[in-house]
């Protein structure tokens, strides 16, 4: 199973992959990694580990329309089955969500429907979780459709929340059960075992 991912920032989780495939936990290969920022970790980390590398954005394709189609087109070239979105901070587009329709899978560091959607990344989420008093946090993967955080469920991990929790102390427990819920999915995925998504129901006038 050719894997791609896209990433936004570190790539913890990229690394966490990399290190599944490579010691045959995860039987699969990560073949390219996109990121919209330049200065990406997860760039970085790829090229050590010799991983082919894109830098696609707006900017540099340009516009978004562009950027749909360089992403769509990056992704048929390296004969991807499986896109994993690890910390991509843009919403991906037509062109790309039509081709890869149910080969598209998101982690977020919540349990969904609660705490998703614009502008729910990062320590952002881990502060609206302890605001709203939540005593269970945890993390998502699932399927990727044209919203924010909007697919269906494919698995999820509880983490509780402690008393003297801060964003910080409660966003490194819950990345850490994100990365082994992600590596289960992906385990999943590369034997077979991963059922496609639902279809949406046709509407009545269509």
């Amino acid at each position: 199973m050719n894997i791609a991912v896209l990433a936004s920032g570190e790539g913890t989780t990229l690394q966490a992959v990399l290190d599944a495939c490579a010691s045959g936990r995860v039987p699969a290969r990560v073949g390219v990694v996109i990121s919209n920022n330049a200065a990406a970790g997860a760039l970085r980390r790829a090229r050590s580990a010799g991983i082919a590398t894109r830098h696609l954005s707006a900017a540099t394709a340009g516009g978004a329309a562009l950027l749909d189609q360089s992403l769509r087109a990056t992704l048929v070239e390296f004969a991807t089955d499986l896109v994993v979105l690890a910390g991509y901070m843009k919403r991906l587009g037509p062109v790309t969500l039509a081709e890869f329709a149910g080969r598209i899978i998101n982690t977020h560091p919540a349990l969904l429907p609660e705490f998703g959607g614009q502008g729910m990344f990062g320590l952002h989420v881990h502060r609206a979780v302890l605001a709203a008093g939540r005593r269970i946090s945890g993390a998502t993967v699932h399927w990727v459709e044209d919203d924010y955080d909007s697919g269906a469920v494919i698995a999820q991990v509880r983490v509780p929340v402690e008393q003297a929790d801060s964003a910080e102390s409660l966003a490194a427990r819950v990345q850490a059960a994100e990365r082994e819920l992600v590596l289960e999915v992906l385990g999943a995925a590369a034997s077979g075992r991963l059922k496609p998504p639902p279809q949406r129901q046709a509407s009545a006038t269509s």
